[in-house]
């Protein structure tokens, strides 16, 4: 899908895991990253990392590195930003842009398929994912034709995924939350030991 662009966002502060990058803490042996990498790189064309601060710590995985386009870590709104705006700019042909969190190992090896799916079924510019009765807002379609009235609304103070995305329509697309939730994410050192456990629960078989 080479007119679909990724933004993988890891420019948080990881409070609840004690600070550093989580994209880069260990899981079965290999970075979160990578785990999240291998999922998304092949329902996509280019994929960006959002991440502040030095760069270089992410060279190992020869991704570009795109900042907030604004500061004090305004949310990952900011980082959806900084993905439209590197699609523009460098990614000729893309039209629409994935995002996904940097600290979610078992995403769905359909989740581009059913978010276009969902999005064209509603009439609707944008999509998200959900199981278990829960939105995951991060985690979505983004057309590069909202890229300056998403601009405008971050400099206006708006910090909030779903409020923003509500006004402009955003379908959802649902999945099963059993044996794993898809959109997992280790937000503590006690999420990520329970991450490990899923891995091994499944002899792997979720990031396969």
């Amino acid at each position: 899908m080479t007119e679909i662009a990724a933004v993988v966002l890891a420019g948080g502060l990881a409070r609840r895991m004690g600070g550093g990058d989580k994209a880069l803490l260990p899981l079965g042996g290999r970075p979160l990253l990578a785990h999240v990498l291998a999922r998304i790189t092949p329902q996509v064309g280019p994929v960006v990392l959002n991440a502040n601060g030095d760069p270089a710590r992410f060279a190992g995985f020869g991704l570009p590195v795109v900042a907030d386009p604004m500061p004090d870590h305004p949310g990952p709104l900011a980082g959806v930003l900084a993905g439209l705006d590197w699609a523009a700019a460098q990614a000729p042909g893309v039209t629409t842009l994935l995002s996904v969190t940097a600290d979610a190992p078992f995403l769905p090896i359909d989740l581009v398929a059913r978010l276009l799916a969902a999005r064209a079924a509603a009439c609707v510019p944008m999509a998200c994912a959900a199981s278990g009765g829960f939105t995951h807002p991060p985690i979505a379609l983004w057309p590069l034709a909202l890229r300056a009235e998403l601009r405008a609304a971050l400099v206006g103070g708006e910090r909030k995924i779903d409020r923003w995305t509500a006004r402009h329509g955003c379908a959802s697309a649902a999945w099963p939350d059993q044996p794993v939730d898809p959109f997992f994410n280790a937000n503590t050192p006690e999420e990520l030991s329970l991450a490990e456990a899923l891995l091994r629960a499944t002899g792997g078989a979720a990031i396969e």
